[in-house]
């Protein structure tokens, strides 16, 4: 069997005729069953189009014979999909925890409010305090 670098030598009409046995291709696609390679990493090495590899699965797949269907799935797309749900549920244990400390701080400037006579909390509806001028950054002030 010829190494990758003699393939990359071959010209297309030369690489078109390669044949590759029946055993190797048996063993390619065990491999793509138990996950320890993917039809692009074996295209890629082996210089081949994904459907001849997909032409190899469906000669030679275990799971085809048994009427099986087979997600052919990248791993890095189950890893990411894995890493994305395990971030939604940090991020979702911090929302809870920032909503405990905003019901927390409203309790306490109820509380407070209530045993100092006196309005903390501001209302929504009035207007904020204008300060001291313009805060307009083209106006200057001579």
């Amino acid at each position: 069997m010829a190494t990758l670098k003699e393939y990359e030598r071959l010209s297309r009409r030369e690489r078109q005729n390669r044949y590759f046995s029946e055993d190797f291709k048996r063993k390619k696609v065990s491999e793509i069953e138990r996950n320890l390679t993917t039809v692009a990493e074996i295209s890629r090495e082996y210089q081949v189009s994904n459907t001849a590899v997909y032409k190899w699965i469906y000669k030679f797949s275990r799971m085809q014979k048994k009427g099986l269907k087979m997600v052919v799935e990248a791993k890095g797309d189950t890893q990411k999909l894995i890493l994305l749900k395990e971030q939604i549920k940090e991020l979702e244990q911090i929302i809870g925890q920032k909503q405990l400390r905003i019901d927390f701080l409203e309790k306490m400037i109820e509380l407070a409010e209530d045993k100092y006579k006196i309005k903390i909390k501001k209302k929504s509806f009035t207007k904020p305090y204008s300060g001291s001028g313009s805060t307009d950054k083209n106006s200057r002030t001579k």
